[in-house]
C-alpha cells in the first residue's frame, strides 16, 4: 500500500501517512471515530524528497498497515523546526480542511505581483503566526521577512493575503465594510503608520494569530517564500466558491472570530 508525505502547519510537522490527501484531511480534522474536530492544513510532500534531516530512510518500513488490515493514518517524522528543511519546489499541492473534515484542494502555481501601489495586509501561517500590515507586494514581502540581514527573519514563511477593501488605499478614511476584523482602528492606525514612514516595510498588527483563518476575508491566496523561491496557491474566486466547491465553502464561513 502506498505511502504519502504530509507538511502539516497545525501544529507544524512532518508526516508519513497511507491516506491519500482528501482522506488525510479528514482524519486530520475529525480523527477516525469522528470525536475531535479542528481545522487543517497540509501541503503533500514530494514522495522523492530526500533529507538528512529528517528520518525518512525506513518510512516504508514504519509505516505499514494495522494487524487488522486498516491503513497507517500517521506517522509522525518531525515536529520541530520543518517548515526550512522542506524547500519550495519540494512542496506539491495545499490542502485547506474545514472542521468538519472538508477539504479544498489549491494547486500550487507561479505568481507575479499585480504592480499596484496598495497597502497590504498579511497573516503568517509557519514557522510564526502574527497579522503583519506592509507596503511590500507579497514576493518583496517574502524576501523581506526571509532576509537574514534583517533583525527578525525567517528561514522559510507560509502566509496569506487578506482583504483590506479601500483601507489598501485610503488607510484612514477608506471604507472597511464588510471586513469582519474587530481591531479596524489599531489596522488604521498600523497602515497609516506605513504611509507616514514609507521607508519602514512593516507593522505588527497582531502578535500572534490564535484563532482559525477567516476564509471570507482572503484577497488573492497563500505563498510560501524564501530567499530563492516563492510559489503561489491561488484561492478560489467567490463565484467558484459557491458553484464549484459550495459544500467546502459552506463549512468554511462557520469559521470566524
Amino acid at each position: 500500500m502506498k505511502s504519502y508525505l504530509y507538511l502539516s502547519l497545525i501544529p507544524e510537522s512532518l508526516i508519513a501517512s497511507m491516506l491519500p490527501p482528501e482522506e488525510f484531511g479528514n482524519y486530520m480534522a475529525i480523527g477516525t471515530k469522528k470525536r475531535t474536530h479542528g481545522e487543517a492544513i497540509f501541503f503533500q510532500v514530494d514522495q522523492d524528497f530526500k533529507s538528512d534531516h529528517f528520518p525518512l530512510q525506513n518510512v516504508d518500513d514504519r509505516c505499514v498497515p494495522h494487524p487488522d488490515g486498516l491503513p497507517k493514518c500517521s506517522l509522525y517524522l518531525s515536529v520541530y523546526r520543518v517548515l526550512e528543511h522542506i524547500p519550495i519546489n519540494a512542496l506539491k499541492n495545499l490542502y485547506l480542511v474545514t472542521d468538519d473534515g472538508r477539504v479544498l484542494e489549491l494547486v500550487k502555481q507561479g505568481y507575479s505581483p499585480a504592480g499596484k501601489d496598495e497597502l497590504h495586509l498579511y497573516q503568517e501561517l509557519c514557522p510564526v503566526t502574527p497579522w503583519i500590515a506592509s507596503n511590500l507586494n507579497p514576493v518583496d514581502f517574502g524576501k523581506f521577512v526571509t532576509d537574514r540581514r534583517n533583525p527578525i527573519s525567517v528561514p522559510r514563511l507560509v502566509f496569506v493575503e487578506l482583504l483590506l477593501a479601500d483601507m489598501a488605499k485610503d488607510p484612514v478614511s477608506g471604507s472597511a465594510e464588510n471586513l469582519p476584523y474587530t481591531n479596524i482602528d489599531h489596522l488604521r492606525d498600523c497602515l497609516n503608520g506605513l504611509l507616514e514612514n514609507p521607508e519602514k516595510h512593516t507593522k505588527t498588527v497582531i502578535r500572534c494569530m490564535q484563532r482559525d483563518i477567516l476564509y471570507r476575508t482572503i484577497k488573492n491566496g497563500f505563498f510560501v517564500s524564501d530567499q530563492k523561491d516563492i510559489c503561489y496557491y491561488p484561492f478560489p474566486s467567490e463565484a467558484e466558491l459557491e458553484d464549484k466547491y459550495h459544500e467546502w465553502w459552506r463549512s468554511a464561513l462557520t469559521i470566524g472570530f
